[in-house]
């Protein structure tokens, strides 16, 4: 072949490389992230961490007309950004928030895919641009590592032999995490979200979504066709219902369709995110999440009232030295509101029981109860009641309901049992967000899944659950290691948003002498782990779930936990690794607040207060007791003094904590 001639072919060949394929890449504005995003055959993108590949992907949507996103991608027009804002979050953990991040928009003739990259991580998420109505068939969502890392997987709960892989998808989404790695993944069983990653040199990967609204939820599976991936997976969208579960308040499904969603009108589509952090205390701080998540569609929030619960489901109405019978009634909750008048506690939680049973209908209230009659009482102590509302009882008369109740006075819903993240679940979850603030009511979605950024959207919902909380230890196998859970969420489940733990238990045990008792419930781990929790996790709703009862025999424990805030000006995470221990310190107004929690394993813990501004600062601190390790309940509180530039020391006994109350000048 002659050299022109050859020339000549190879030009051709790269002419129509470039014809058929395109790279991009988008970096984080510390330029140590990166994805490199390649468009042809297939939609595929890497990324990258100061140089070294972490993982790859090739997403992609499957529609019911035989269209597919992601594969034979014609040329795109490409649109680049940068963006840094500074907006208020005065629900959140920090009163503002900065979104800084880098995009790429690559736009094609009916669909796009935006990507963005934060210091913390990359997100993308598919875009809609036509206006047919058309169904996803499915969403390809996979991830493709070069090792055999070592994950943290939530496999969903209640799999038992004999199941079939549909029955998976009605969950609650509360399990422990398998430490295990991706060979060893369970191929037959779902990984809801957010999962962790432990790639090398100490960096950790943090799987999740965000903007969750009218979609369904996205699981992770091992990926049967190779070892080293992550397979997405999603619940078809509901066929046929019908009304059953817990005391008739689910709506069960029968059969599925054979598509995942319906699309009705041009959209965006949730965020897929992948969190890195190279030490752990920044995946616990990291913040992606509520930054993908849409903005505030409630203008004036002035009535949004966060705080804590006197609840009473915990303690099984365990009341002593009263001269009535506890039990669902208007002396209990007579009881319980005057117990959160004297403490400063914002709200009681009704919980199940004040309906009617086993009718899902919230309007006929049970006659041992007299509702308006608590409502005034709880009026006049400057106390919120919220009501337990199941799933079903609610949605099926959402606007009545949510009026009728708002006339009385009551300030919000606990709802339960929703138990899916179908399309149709995730759309009632922000259809009842809308509804309950067009009545001011505030809402706790308890029984469901990770809030996926619907806190940000709708800030009147205050709590979600999708976590294996202090709830579960009323009823949980005697060896199970809620410790190392513990110290294993702020870096994982938080990550999606804040969650309803419920803690506060005053009867606390060690490993060996904790006992679980429907009645008379205890937790893990000692008083000071307890106390430490209020400021770990993120709950602007915050429960106190002992019974009056203890805490009054308690008052100097619940002074200190009735007084902490549930929403702040400042977060900071000070040290920790992930499934071990962790530090987290919190600003309301001129006052620092510092959690430490420890799993099984007794610490001597060093961290530096970077907020100091004196020389000498006086504090109070909650420390573990000398004989901790034996009686959980055994705790030490005292003054001491901090030092700028001066390391603070503690020790933790087995299971125990911290909590210390700083009062800057």
């Amino acid at each position: 072949m002659k050299k022109t001639t050859f020339l000549f072919a190879l030009i051709l060949v790269l002419g129509m490389s470039q014809t058929f394929a395109r790279s991009y890449r988008i970096v984080s504005p510390d330029t140590r992230l990166s994805a490199e995003i390649n468009v042809g055959k297939t939609l595929r993108y890497n990324i990258t961490l100061n140089g070294r590949l972490l993982l790859s992907s090739t997403p992609a949507l499957e529609l019911d007309n035989g269209e597919v996103w992601g594969e034979d991608c014609r040329t795109p027009k490409a649109t680049e950004d940068s963006f840094n804002h500074l907006f208020q979050s005065p629900l959140h953990k920090n009163e503002n928030s900065e979104n800084q991040y880098n995009s790429l928009i690559l736009k094609f003739r009916n669909w796009a895919v935006e990507f963005r990259a934060y210091n913390g991580g990359i997100a993308y998420r598919f875009v809609n641009r036509s206006s047919k109505k058309f169904n996803i068939v499915n969403e390809q969502v996979n991830f493709v590592f070069e090792k055999n890392h070592s994950v943290y997987a939530p496999y969903v709960n209640h799999y038992r032999e004999g199941q079939t892989f549909e029955d998976q998808y009605f969950n609650s989404f509360e399990n422990h995490y398998t430490h295990t790695t991706l060979s060893d993944l369970d191929r037959h069983r779902l990984i809801f979200l957010p999962m962790a990653v432990e790639a090398d040199n100490g960096v950790k990967l943090c799987f999740s979504e965000s903007n969750l609204e009218n979609y369904p939820g996205l699981y992770l599976v091992g990926d049967p066709d190779s070892e080293h991936s992550l397979k997405g997976h999603f619940a078809p969208y509901p066929k046929t219902e019908e009304q059953g579960g817990h005391n008739m308040l689910q709506m069960c499904v029968t059969e599925r369709e054979n598509f995942i969603a319906k699309v009705e009108a041009p959209r965006n589509f949730p965020w897929r995110i992948v969190a890195v952090s190279e030490q752990d205390r920044e995946l616990a701080e990291n913040d992606m999440t509520y930054l993908l998540a849409d903005e505030s569609r409630i203008g004036d929030i002035s009535w949004i009232k966060p705080g804590k619960v006197a609840w009473e489901w915990w303690n099984a109405m365990n009341l002593s030295n009263v001269d009535f019978q506890t039990g669902i009634n208007n002396e209990t909750y007579l009881y319980y509101i005057d117990f959160a008048a004297a403490h400063g506690i914002e709200y009681v939680i009704m919980d199940e029981g004040w309906a009617v049973n086993l009718k899902a209908d919230l309007k006929q209230v049970v006659p041992e109860i007299d509702l308006p009659a608590l409502v005034a009482h709880a009026r006049e102590k400057g106390v919120g009641i919220i009501l337990w509302a199941g799933y079903h009882a609610f949605e099926r008369d959402m606007e009545e309901v949510c009026r009728h109740y708002s006339e009385m006075g009551i300030k919000g819903f606990k709802i339960d049992f929703m138990d899916r993240d179908d399309q149709k679940m995730t759309a009632f979850n922000y259809r009842a967000a809308e509804t309950a603030a067009k009545y001011k009511l505030v809402l706790d979605l308890h029984g469901t899944h990770k809030p996926a950024g619907i806190n940000r959207t709708w800030p009147n919902v205050l709590n979600n659950e999708g976590v294996f909380g202090l709830e579960q230890m009323k009823g949980c196998p005697q060896d199970l290691d809620q410790m190392e859970y513990d110290v294993l969420i702020p870096f994982i489940r938080q990550f999606a948003g804040p969650m309803d733990y419920t803690q506060g238990a005053m009867y606390n045990a060690n490993r060996t002498n904790f006992n679980s008792c429907f009645t008379e419930p205890m937790s893990q781990g000692t008083r000071c782990h307890q106390l430490g929790l209020y400021m770990v996790l993120d709950s602007p709703l915050n429960m106190l779930c002992d019974s009056p009862s203890n805490y009054m025999r308690e008052e100097e424990c619940t002074r200190f936990i009735a007084e902490i805030p549930t929403v702040w000006d400042q977060t900071m995470v000070l040290d920790g690794v992930m499934g071990e221990y962790i530090i987290t310190a919190r600003r309301s107004g001129n006052t620092w607040y510092v959690g430490g929690i420890t799993d099984w394993n007794a610490r001597d813990l060093e961290f530096e207060l970077p907020f100091l501004r004196a020389d000498e600062t006086p504090a109070r601190i909650f420390r573990d007791g000398k004989n901790a390790d034996k009686v959980g309940r055994d705790y030490k509180c005292g003054n001491l003094t901090l030092k700028r530039g001066e390391k603070v020391r503690v020790h933790l006994a087995p299971g125990g904590g911290f909590a210390l109350k700083i009062e800057m000048k």
